[in-house]
């Protein structure tokens, strides 16, 4: 579903693919080689990230935040909704993620 930031004209998908849905979740597939950015998207459910492959990443929203995130192989993150932000893997090895969306919070 593409939505629109006022600035920014269109958004981009949260992942490349949904591997699972149901009434309550969305699972989406999350791959980044070394350098490869995830386009500008917006989070409108609070989810889970799950590391399939650990990286080095960082996340950049509208506001001119910027921060670096390294995540684990395994390693498990909750974030709330709402954030607008691209994810750049700055890393040397490739990122992948399965991101769960909570639909009904």
């Amino acid at each position: 579903m593409e939505a629109s930031d006022r600035n920014r004209g269109p958004l981009g998908p949260i992942g490349q693919r949904v591997v699972y849905e149901d009434e309550r979740v969305r699972v989406w597939e999350v791959s980044l080689e070394p350098g490869e950015q995830q386009p500008l998207h917006r989070h409108l459910n609070p989810y889970l990230v799950i590391a399939v492959e650990g990286g080095r990443n960082v996340i950049e929203n509208v506001d001119g935040g910027r921060r670096e995130v390294v995540e684990e192989p395994g390693g498990v993150v909750f974030r709330e909704a709402g954030e607008v932000h691209t994810l750049t893997n700055v890393g040397t090895t490739r990122y992948v993620n399965r991101l769960v969306e909570l639909k009904h919070v």
